[in-house]
Protein backbone atom coordinates (compact mmCIF):
# COMPACT_ATOMS: atom_id res chain seq x y z
CA UNK A 1 0.00 0.00 0.00
CA UNK A 2 1.34 3.55 -0.98
CA UNK A 3 2.19 5.49 2.10
CA UNK A 4 3.51 9.00 2.79
CA UNK A 5 7.11 7.82 2.63
CA UNK A 6 7.19 7.74 -1.03
CA UNK A 7 10.97 8.74 -3.35
CA UNK A 8 10.79 11.94 -4.63
CA UNK A 9 10.71 10.45 -8.29
CA UNK A 10 8.10 7.89 -8.03
CA UNK A 11 5.54 10.01 -8.43
CA UNK A 12 4.50 13.12 -10.62
CA UNK A 13 6.31 16.43 -9.04
CA UNK A 14 4.43 19.68 -9.56
CA UNK A 15 7.05 22.40 -9.12
CA UNK A 16 6.31 26.07 -8.29
CA UNK A 17 9.96 26.61 -8.82
CA UNK A 18 9.67 28.45 -12.30
CA UNK A 19 10.24 32.01 -12.16
CA UNK A 20 7.80 33.73 -15.02
CA UNK A 21 10.30 36.41 -14.86
CA UNK A 22 13.66 34.78 -13.73
CA UNK A 23 15.63 38.50 -14.30
CA UNK A 24 13.54 39.75 -10.96
CA UNK A 25 15.92 37.13 -9.14
CA UNK A 26 19.16 37.21 -8.00
CA UNK A 27 19.19 33.64 -6.98
CA UNK A 28 17.02 30.51 -7.41
CA UNK A 29 13.89 30.57 -6.77
CA UNK A 30 13.55 26.72 -5.53
CA UNK A 31 10.20 25.16 -4.52
CA UNK A 32 8.11 21.90 -4.88
CA UNK A 33 4.80 20.48 -4.25
CA UNK A 34 4.25 16.55 -5.31
CA UNK A 35 0.92 15.94 -6.10
CA UNK A 36 -0.93 13.18 -4.90
CA UNK A 37 -0.32 10.24 -5.86
CA UNK A 38 -4.26 9.03 -7.53
CA UNK A 39 -4.58 5.40 -5.00
CA UNK A 40 -3.07 7.01 -2.06
CA UNK A 41 -5.94 10.27 -3.27
CA UNK A 42 -8.66 7.33 -3.50
CA UNK A 43 -7.54 5.50 -0.46
CA UNK A 44 -7.57 9.07 1.55
CA UNK A 45 -11.39 9.23 0.36
CA UNK A 46 -12.53 5.92 1.15
CA UNK A 47 -11.07 6.40 4.78
CA UNK A 48 -12.99 9.52 5.51
CA UNK A 49 -15.70 7.72 3.80
CA UNK A 50 -15.55 4.68 6.35
CA UNK A 51 -15.16 7.35 9.43
CA UNK A 52 -18.55 8.99 7.99
CA UNK A 53 -20.50 5.97 7.69
CA UNK A 54 -19.62 4.56 10.80
CA UNK A 55 -20.34 8.45 12.92
CA UNK A 56 -23.94 8.47 11.38
CA UNK A 57 -24.42 4.84 12.82
CA UNK A 58 -22.93 6.27 16.38
CA UNK A 59 -25.44 9.05 16.08
CA UNK A 60 -28.50 6.93 14.97
CA UNK A 61 -27.15 4.49 18.46
CA UNK A 62 -27.04 8.16 20.28
CA UNK A 63 -30.50 9.03 19.01
CA UNK A 64 -31.84 6.10 20.90
CA UNK A 65 -29.82 6.26 23.88
CA UNK A 66 -27.81 3.00 23.27
CA UNK A 67 -24.85 5.46 23.19
CA UNK A 68 -24.45 8.10 25.59
CA UNK A 69 -24.15 11.66 23.57
CA UNK A 70 -21.30 14.11 25.25
CA UNK A 71 -22.25 17.21 23.42
CA UNK A 72 -24.58 19.72 23.45
CA UNK A 73 -27.48 18.91 21.44
CA UNK A 74 -31.20 21.66 20.84
CA UNK A 75 -33.80 20.38 22.68
CA UNK A 76 -37.16 19.02 21.16
CA UNK A 77 -39.26 21.73 21.79
CA UNK A 78 -36.48 23.92 20.25
CA UNK A 79 -36.43 21.91 16.53
CA UNK A 80 -38.87 24.96 15.09
CA UNK A 81 -36.12 27.80 15.93
CA UNK A 82 -33.20 28.33 14.54
CA UNK A 83 -30.45 25.71 15.20
CA UNK A 84 -27.50 26.91 16.94
CA UNK A 85 -25.00 24.45 16.41
CA UNK A 86 -24.05 23.49 12.78
CA UNK A 87 -25.22 19.98 11.86
CA UNK A 88 -21.99 19.15 9.95
CA UNK A 89 -19.46 20.77 12.13
CA UNK A 90 -20.83 18.83 14.92
CA UNK A 91 -21.26 15.68 13.10
CA UNK A 92 -17.04 15.92 12.56
CA UNK A 93 -16.25 17.54 15.79
CA UNK A 94 -17.79 14.44 17.38
CA UNK A 95 -17.01 11.58 15.25
CA UNK A 96 -13.92 12.72 13.15
CA UNK A 97 -12.04 14.67 15.49
CA UNK A 98 -12.61 13.41 18.62
CA UNK A 99 -10.69 10.01 17.67
CA UNK A 100 -7.95 11.99 17.15
CA UNK A 101 -8.13 14.87 19.66
CA UNK A 102 -5.47 13.72 22.22
CA UNK A 103 -3.43 15.20 19.35
CA UNK A 104 -3.87 18.85 20.56
CA UNK A 105 -3.77 20.91 23.24
CA UNK A 106 -1.06 18.97 25.28
CA UNK A 107 -0.74 20.80 28.63
CA UNK A 108 3.01 22.09 27.96
CA UNK A 109 4.75 23.06 32.13
CA UNK A 110 7.99 24.29 30.54
CA UNK A 111 9.72 27.04 28.38
CA UNK A 112 8.62 26.01 24.88
CA UNK A 113 13.01 25.94 23.66
CA UNK A 114 14.36 23.04 21.71
CA UNK A 115 13.12 20.67 23.96
CA UNK A 116 9.95 20.97 26.89
CA UNK A 117 7.86 19.61 29.36
CA UNK A 118 4.23 17.64 28.82
CA UNK A 119 2.19 17.27 31.38
CA UNK A 120 0.78 13.54 30.87
CA UNK A 121 -2.79 13.37 30.43
CA UNK A 122 -5.20 10.20 29.47
CA UNK A 123 -8.94 9.56 28.37
CA UNK A 124 -11.33 7.20 29.57
CA UNK A 125 -14.55 8.25 27.75
CA UNK A 126 -12.69 7.90 24.55
CA UNK A 127 -11.30 11.35 24.22
CA UNK A 128 -14.08 13.63 25.31
CA UNK A 129 -12.71 14.45 28.42
CA UNK A 130 -8.93 14.18 29.95
CA UNK A 131 -7.30 13.62 33.24
CA UNK A 132 -3.81 14.41 34.37
CA UNK A 133 -1.70 11.75 35.96
CA UNK A 134 0.35 14.06 37.64
CA UNK A 135 3.14 12.87 36.26
CA UNK A 136 5.44 14.98 33.90
CA UNK A 137 6.85 13.86 30.14
CA UNK A 138 11.00 15.64 30.82
CA UNK A 139 12.73 17.02 27.53
CA UNK A 140 10.33 15.95 24.50
CA UNK A 141 11.92 17.55 21.45
CA UNK A 142 9.72 20.57 20.16
CA UNK A 143 9.11 20.30 16.43
CA UNK A 144 5.80 22.03 17.17
CA UNK A 145 6.90 25.96 18.59
CA UNK A 146 8.16 28.82 16.14
CA UNK A 147 10.92 29.30 17.90
CA UNK A 148 13.12 29.90 15.08
CA UNK A 149 15.75 31.62 16.39
CA UNK A 150 15.43 29.82 19.47
CA UNK A 151 14.65 33.05 22.28
CA UNK A 152 11.86 31.53 23.50
CA UNK A 153 14.00 30.78 26.95
CA UNK A 154 14.28 31.45 30.40
CA UNK A 155 17.39 32.33 31.26
CA UNK A 156 20.35 34.79 29.11
CA UNK A 157 20.41 38.41 28.47
CA UNK A 158 16.60 38.33 27.35
CA UNK A 159 15.56 36.88 29.95
CA UNK A 160 17.52 39.03 32.52
CA UNK A 161 15.86 42.29 30.76
CA UNK A 162 12.74 41.29 30.83
CA UNK A 163 12.96 40.74 34.51
CA UNK A 164 14.48 43.80 34.97
CA UNK A 165 11.30 46.32 32.91
CA UNK A 166 8.84 43.99 35.13
CA UNK A 167 10.83 45.12 38.34
CA UNK A 168 10.61 48.86 36.70
CA UNK A 169 6.90 49.20 35.21
CA UNK A 170 5.23 46.21 36.77
CA UNK A 171 3.23 43.64 34.28
CA UNK A 172 -0.01 45.31 33.46
CA UNK A 173 -0.33 48.90 31.47
CA UNK A 174 -3.65 49.02 32.56
CA UNK A 175 -4.66 51.85 29.64
CA UNK A 176 -3.87 51.83 25.86
CA UNK A 177 -1.70 53.86 24.70
CA UNK A 178 -3.77 57.31 23.82
CA UNK A 179 -4.91 57.27 26.96
CA UNK A 180 -2.48 56.73 30.18
CA UNK A 181 -0.72 53.27 29.02
CA UNK A 182 2.23 55.04 26.45
CA UNK A 183 5.44 54.37 27.77
CA UNK A 184 8.67 54.89 27.03
CA UNK A 185 9.90 51.24 26.46
CA UNK A 186 7.28 51.66 24.03
CA UNK A 187 8.51 53.98 22.00
CA UNK A 188 11.91 52.72 21.73
CA UNK A 189 10.11 49.67 20.57
CA UNK A 190 8.99 51.52 17.83
CA UNK A 191 11.75 53.24 17.14
CA UNK A 192 13.99 50.37 16.96
CA UNK A 193 11.27 48.21 14.73
CA UNK A 194 11.65 50.74 12.32
CA UNK A 195 15.51 50.78 12.04
CA UNK A 196 15.04 47.26 12.14
CA UNK A 197 12.53 46.82 9.08
CA UNK A 198 14.37 50.20 7.04
CA UNK A 199 11.22 52.32 6.87
CA UNK A 200 10.45 55.61 8.44
CA UNK A 201 8.27 54.82 11.33
CA UNK A 202 6.56 51.82 12.67
CA UNK A 203 3.94 51.06 15.23
CA UNK A 204 3.15 47.71 17.41
CA UNK A 205 0.48 45.90 18.86
CA UNK A 206 -0.35 43.61 22.16
CA UNK A 207 -1.72 40.59 19.95
CA UNK A 208 -0.43 39.68 16.65
CA UNK A 209 -3.93 38.45 14.88
CA UNK A 210 -5.25 41.58 15.77
CA UNK A 211 -2.65 43.17 13.90
CA UNK A 212 -3.84 42.27 10.40
CA UNK A 213 -8.22 41.74 11.75
CA UNK A 214 -8.32 45.49 13.28
CA UNK A 215 -5.91 47.22 10.26
CA UNK A 216 -7.22 46.50 7.25
CA UNK A 217 -10.27 47.59 7.76
CA UNK A 218 -8.53 51.12 9.05
CA UNK A 219 -6.91 50.85 5.60
CA UNK A 220 -9.72 49.55 3.31
CA UNK A 221 -13.48 49.96 2.95
CA UNK A 222 -16.37 50.25 0.88
CA UNK A 223 -15.10 50.93 -2.47
CA UNK A 224 -12.05 49.31 -2.26
CA UNK A 225 -10.61 45.96 -3.67
CA UNK A 226 -9.13 43.25 -1.83
CA UNK A 227 -7.22 40.49 -4.24
CA UNK A 228 -6.21 38.17 -1.29
CA UNK A 229 -3.95 34.79 -1.83
CA UNK A 230 -6.05 32.02 -1.28
CA UNK A 231 -3.89 30.55 1.39
CA UNK A 232 -3.70 33.41 3.77
CA UNK A 233 -4.32 32.89 7.15
CA UNK A 234 -7.17 33.54 9.16
CA UNK A 235 -6.66 37.16 10.46
CA UNK A 236 -6.21 38.71 7.38
CA UNK A 237 -9.21 36.94 6.06
CA UNK A 238 -11.12 38.33 8.88
CA UNK A 239 -9.47 41.64 8.61
CA UNK A 240 -10.50 42.01 5.10
CA UNK A 241 -13.76 40.82 5.56
CA UNK A 242 -14.83 43.40 8.56
CA UNK A 243 -13.15 46.00 6.44
CA UNK A 244 -16.29 45.95 3.95
CA UNK A 245 -13.95 45.37 0.71
CA UNK A 246 -14.80 43.71 -1.83
CA UNK A 247 -12.60 40.38 -1.76
CA UNK A 248 -11.22 38.46 -4.68
CA UNK A 249 -9.29 35.90 -4.50
CA UNK A 250 -6.07 34.16 -6.48
CA UNK A 251 -4.72 30.85 -6.52
CA UNK A 252 -1.71 30.65 -3.76
CA UNK A 253 1.89 32.11 -5.42
CA UNK A 254 0.28 32.22 -8.93
CA UNK A 255 0.96 35.59 -10.68
CA UNK A 256 -0.84 34.94 -13.58
CA UNK A 257 -3.97 34.16 -11.65
CA UNK A 258 -2.99 37.99 -9.38
CA UNK A 259 -2.45 39.64 -13.02
CA UNK A 260 -5.52 38.06 -14.49
CA UNK A 261 -7.75 39.99 -11.31
CA UNK A 262 -5.46 42.94 -11.71
CA UNK A 263 -6.80 43.34 -15.43
CA UNK A 264 -9.97 42.72 -14.74
CA UNK A 265 -10.32 44.65 -11.84
CA UNK A 266 -8.84 48.03 -14.06
CA UNK A 267 -11.06 47.40 -17.04
CA UNK A 268 -14.04 46.37 -15.26
CA UNK A 269 -14.09 48.66 -12.03
CA UNK A 270 -16.80 48.30 -9.90
CA UNK A 271 -19.64 46.08 -9.97
CA UNK A 272 -22.61 47.81 -11.44
CA UNK A 273 -20.56 51.41 -11.62
CA UNK A 274 -17.95 50.46 -13.43
CA UNK A 275 -16.74 53.35 -11.37
CA UNK A 276 -12.77 53.10 -11.06
CA UNK A 277 -12.02 51.02 -7.38
CA UNK A 278 -10.80 53.86 -4.39
CA UNK A 279 -7.93 51.46 -3.80
CA UNK A 280 -6.76 48.00 -5.25
CA UNK A 281 -4.42 46.25 -2.09
CA UNK A 282 -2.83 43.22 -2.57
CA UNK A 283 -2.26 40.72 0.62
CA UNK A 284 -0.11 38.39 0.98
CA UNK A 285 2.06 36.39 3.77
CA UNK A 286 6.11 35.86 3.34
CA UNK A 287 6.08 31.97 4.57
CA UNK A 288 3.05 30.21 4.42
CA UNK A 289 2.39 28.85 7.55
CA UNK A 290 1.16 25.46 6.60
CA UNK A 291 2.57 25.18 3.18
CA UNK A 292 6.37 25.97 3.87
CA UNK A 293 6.16 27.94 0.72
CA UNK A 294 7.60 31.67 0.42
CA UNK A 295 5.82 34.54 -1.39
CA UNK A 296 7.42 35.31 -4.75
CA UNK A 297 7.90 38.82 -3.90
CA UNK A 298 10.33 40.16 -6.86
CA UNK A 299 7.08 39.57 -8.95
CA UNK A 300 4.76 41.25 -7.14
CA UNK A 301 5.89 44.08 -6.56
CA UNK A 302 6.47 44.59 -10.13
CA UNK A 303 3.14 43.37 -10.82
CA UNK A 304 1.96 46.42 -8.12
CA UNK A 305 3.60 48.64 -9.68
CA UNK A 306 2.73 47.92 -13.21
CA UNK A 307 -1.05 48.33 -12.18
CA UNK A 308 -0.54 50.76 -9.46
CA UNK A 309 -1.82 49.09 -6.84
CA UNK A 310 -0.82 48.56 -2.89
CA UNK A 311 0.67 45.75 -1.76
CA UNK A 312 0.09 44.53 2.24
CA UNK A 313 3.19 41.99 3.24
CA UNK A 314 2.56 39.76 6.21
CA UNK A 315 5.75 39.04 7.95
CA UNK A 316 4.67 36.77 10.92
CA UNK A 317 6.99 33.85 9.72
CA UNK A 318 9.37 35.32 7.61
CA UNK A 319 10.40 37.57 9.79
CA UNK A 320 13.79 37.25 12.18
CA UNK A 321 13.77 33.97 10.31
CA UNK A 322 14.83 34.64 6.16
CA UNK A 323 17.45 36.77 4.61
CA UNK A 324 21.03 37.43 5.80
CA UNK A 325 20.28 39.85 8.18
CA UNK A 326 16.90 38.28 9.74
CA UNK A 327 14.82 41.13 8.10
CA UNK A 328 12.54 38.73 6.50
CA UNK A 329 11.14 38.27 2.85
CA UNK A 330 12.17 41.80 1.82
CA UNK A 331 15.91 41.09 3.11
CA UNK A 332 15.75 37.63 1.57
CA UNK A 333 15.63 39.19 -2.25
CA UNK A 334 17.30 41.84 -1.28
CA UNK A 335 14.54 44.13 -2.40
CA UNK A 336 13.70 47.84 -0.96
CA UNK A 337 11.62 47.86 1.98
CA UNK A 338 9.63 51.07 0.72
CA UNK A 339 8.13 49.22 -2.38
CA UNK A 340 6.38 47.62 0.46
CA UNK A 341 3.54 49.88 1.06
CA UNK A 342 2.47 47.77 4.53
CA UNK A 343 4.87 45.73 6.36
CA UNK A 344 3.21 43.52 9.03
CA UNK A 345 4.63 40.95 11.44
CA UNK A 346 4.85 39.24 14.49
CA UNK A 347 7.17 39.05 17.78
CA UNK A 348 5.24 35.64 18.44
CA UNK A 349 7.78 33.70 16.56
CA UNK A 350 11.32 34.64 16.19
CA UNK A 351 11.49 37.29 18.91
CA UNK A 352 9.93 34.79 21.54
CA UNK A 353 7.25 37.27 22.70
CA UNK A 354 3.94 38.39 21.96
CA UNK A 355 1.61 41.27 19.50
CA UNK A 356 2.43 42.45 16.21
CA UNK A 357 3.77 45.55 14.42
CA UNK A 358 3.06 47.11 11.19
CA UNK A 359 5.83 49.81 9.19
CA UNK A 360 5.69 51.83 6.54
CA UNK A 361 5.74 55.46 5.70
CA UNK A 362 5.10 58.25 8.64
CA UNK A 363 1.86 59.21 7.06
CA UNK A 364 0.64 55.58 7.16
CA UNK A 365 1.69 55.17 10.94
CA UNK A 366 0.26 58.53 11.77
CA UNK A 367 -2.89 57.97 10.18
CA UNK A 368 -3.60 54.11 12.19
CA UNK A 369 -2.57 55.62 15.09
CA UNK A 370 -5.63 57.70 15.00
CA UNK A 371 -8.19 55.12 13.07
CA UNK A 372 -6.99 51.89 14.21
CA UNK A 373 -9.03 50.12 16.66
CA UNK A 374 -6.41 48.11 18.12
CA UNK A 375 -4.43 51.35 18.92
CA UNK A 376 -7.00 53.52 20.25
CA UNK A 377 -9.32 50.49 22.00
CA UNK A 378 -6.79 48.28 23.13
CA UNK A 379 -4.45 47.83 26.03
CA UNK A 380 -0.89 48.35 25.64
CA UNK A 381 1.74 45.85 25.74
CA UNK A 382 3.24 44.16 28.88
CA UNK A 383 6.78 45.93 29.55
CA UNK A 384 8.12 42.82 30.05
CA UNK A 385 7.25 41.77 26.17
CA UNK A 386 8.70 45.23 24.95
CA UNK A 387 11.92 44.89 26.51
CA UNK A 388 12.21 40.82 25.09
CA UNK A 389 11.61 42.79 21.83
CA UNK A 390 14.10 45.05 22.24
CA UNK A 391 16.76 42.55 23.67
CA UNK A 392 16.19 40.16 20.65
CA UNK A 393 15.93 42.61 18.25
CA UNK A 394 18.84 44.32 19.29
CA UNK A 395 20.85 40.71 19.37
CA UNK A 396 19.47 39.96 15.79
CA UNK A 397 20.77 43.38 14.75
CA UNK A 398 24.34 42.68 16.44
CA UNK A 399 23.78 45.86 18.39
CA UNK A 400 24.37 43.95 21.48
CA UNK A 401 28.15 44.00 20.40
CA UNK A 402 28.10 39.86 20.12
CA UNK A 403 27.90 38.13 17.24
CA UNK A 404 25.24 35.89 18.80
CA UNK A 405 22.36 37.21 16.06
CA UNK A 406 24.32 36.32 13.20
CA UNK A 407 25.07 32.78 14.87
CA UNK A 408 21.21 31.78 14.93
CA UNK A 409 20.66 33.09 12.02
CA UNK A 410 23.35 30.95 10.15
CA UNK A 411 22.27 28.08 12.65
CA UNK A 412 18.71 28.45 11.81
CA UNK A 413 19.61 28.24 8.01
CA UNK A 414 21.73 25.32 8.09
CA UNK A 415 19.77 23.55 10.25
CA UNK A 416 16.64 24.24 7.94
CA UNK A 417 18.75 23.08 4.49
CA UNK A 418 19.93 19.52 6.54
CA UNK A 419 16.62 18.59 7.79
CA UNK A 420 15.00 19.40 4.27
CA UNK A 421 17.38 17.57 2.56
CA UNK A 422 17.50 14.40 4.91
CA UNK A 423 13.76 13.91 5.06
CA UNK A 424 14.36 13.94 1.05
CA UNK A 425 16.92 11.71 0.95
CA UNK A 426 15.20 8.83 3.27
CA UNK A 427 11.82 9.30 1.11
CA UNK A 428 9.69 11.33 2.49
CA UNK A 429 7.45 13.56 0.62
CA UNK A 430 7.82 17.28 2.15
CA UNK A 431 6.18 20.42 0.49
CA UNK A 432 7.52 24.00 0.65
CA UNK A 433 10.75 26.22 -0.46
CA UNK A 434 13.93 25.01 0.16
CA UNK A 435 14.71 27.86 2.50
CA UNK A 436 11.87 27.73 4.39
CA UNK A 437 11.92 27.02 8.10
CA UNK A 438 8.27 25.59 7.96
CA UNK A 439 8.50 21.75 7.12
CA UNK A 440 5.43 20.05 6.13
CA UNK A 441 5.45 16.07 5.58
CA UNK A 442 2.66 14.70 3.85
CA UNK A 443 0.40 11.93 5.35
CA UNK A 444 -2.26 11.91 3.31
CA UNK A 445 -4.68 9.10 5.14
CA UNK A 446 -7.08 10.04 8.58
CA UNK A 447 -5.62 7.22 10.31
CA UNK A 448 -2.00 8.27 10.16
CA UNK A 449 -2.72 11.80 11.42
CA UNK A 450 -3.96 10.51 15.15
CA UNK A 451 -0.98 7.47 14.57
CA UNK A 452 1.80 9.90 13.71
CA UNK A 453 1.25 12.37 16.50
CA UNK A 454 1.11 9.44 19.24
CA UNK A 455 4.00 7.21 18.53
CA UNK A 456 6.17 10.43 17.75
CA UNK A 457 4.91 11.65 21.66
CA UNK A 458 6.05 8.07 22.95
CA UNK A 459 9.22 8.81 21.03
CA UNK A 460 9.99 12.18 23.39
CA UNK A 461 9.16 13.97 20.25
CA UNK A 462 6.12 16.84 20.08
CA UNK A 463 4.86 17.44 16.65
CA UNK A 464 2.00 19.11 14.98
CA UNK A 465 -0.40 17.17 12.68
CA UNK A 466 -2.84 18.74 10.61
CA UNK A 467 -6.21 17.51 8.25
CA UNK A 468 -9.08 18.69 7.38
CA UNK A 469 -10.44 21.24 7.54
CA UNK A 470 -7.25 23.32 8.52
CA UNK A 471 -5.75 21.19 4.94
CA UNK A 472 -7.10 19.55 1.78
CA UNK A 473 -8.96 16.68 2.41
CA UNK A 474 -6.85 14.53 0.38
CA UNK A 475 -3.32 16.51 1.95
CA UNK A 476 -3.03 16.25 5.89
CA UNK A 477 0.07 16.47 7.32
CA UNK A 478 2.67 16.44 9.79
CA UNK A 479 4.42 19.93 10.04
CA UNK A 480 8.04 20.44 11.49
CA UNK A 481 9.01 23.87 12.78
CA UNK A 482 12.79 23.82 12.58
CA UNK A 483 14.69 26.49 15.13
CA UNK A 484 18.04 27.62 15.54
CA UNK A 485 18.00 25.75 18.70
CA UNK A 486 17.71 22.28 17.36
CA UNK A 487 20.93 20.34 17.66
CA UNK A 488 22.11 18.05 14.63
CA UNK A 489 21.22 15.36 17.05
CA UNK A 490 17.78 16.14 17.69
CA UNK A 491 17.28 17.03 14.15
CA UNK A 492 18.88 12.78 13.41
CA UNK A 493 16.60 11.65 16.24
CA UNK A 494 13.43 12.88 14.52
CA UNK A 495 14.38 11.51 11.21
CA UNK A 496 15.28 8.37 12.36
CA UNK A 497 12.35 7.85 14.40
CA UNK A 498 9.96 8.86 11.48
CA UNK A 499 11.51 6.63 9.31
CA UNK A 500 11.39 3.90 11.93
CA UNK A 501 7.52 4.49 12.24
CA UNK A 502 7.16 4.59 8.24
CA UNK A 503 8.99 1.24 7.96
CA UNK A 504 7.03 -0.57 10.51
CA UNK A 505 3.72 0.64 9.51
CA UNK A 506 4.93 -0.52 5.44
CA UNK A 507 5.70 -3.72 6.82
CA UNK A 508 2.32 -3.46 8.86
CA UNK A 509 0.34 -3.08 5.30
CA UNK A 510 2.28 -5.56 3.41
CA UNK A 511 1.66 -8.42 5.24
CA UNK A 512 -2.31 -7.44 5.76
CA UNK A 513 -1.94 -6.99 1.71
CA UNK A 514 -0.65 -10.24 1.29
CA UNK A 515 -3.15 -12.16 3.54
CA UNK A 516 -5.89 -9.97 1.43
CA UNK A 517 -4.43 -11.14 -1.54
CA UNK A 518 -4.16 -14.78 -1.06
CA UNK A 519 -8.03 -14.68 0.31
CA UNK A 520 -8.78 -12.84 -2.92
CA UNK A 521 -6.83 -16.15 -4.71
CA UNK A 522 -8.89 -18.67 -2.95
CA UNK A 523 -12.09 -17.03 -3.63
CA UNK A 524 -11.93 -16.73 -7.08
Amino acid sequence: MPSYKQTASSQPLFNQNVTHNSSLYKKPFLESFEETPLLVAVLTYMGYGILTIFGYLRDFLRHWNIEKCHVAREREEQKDFVPLYQDFENFYTRNLYMRIRDNWNRPICSVPGAKMDLVERVSRDYNWTFEHTGKVVKDVINMGSYNYLGFAENTGTCADAAIEATQAYGVGVGSSRCEMGNLDIHEEMEQLVARFLGVESSMTFGMGFATNSMNIPALTGKGCLILSDELNHASLVLGARLSGSTIRVFKHNNMQSLEKLLRDAIVHGQPRTHRPWKKILIVVEGIYSMEGSIVRLPEVIALKKRYKAYLYLDEAHSIGALGPNGRGVVDYFGLDPKDVDIMMGTFTKSFGAAGGYIGGKKELIDYLRRHSHSALYATSMSPPVAQQIITSMKIIMGEDGTTLGADRLRQLSENTTYFRRKLREMGFIIYGNDDSPVVPMMLYMPAKIGAFGREMLKRNIGTVVVGFPATPIIESRARFCVSAAHTREMLDTLQEESNSFCVRGNKIRESQFKRFYHLFEKVF
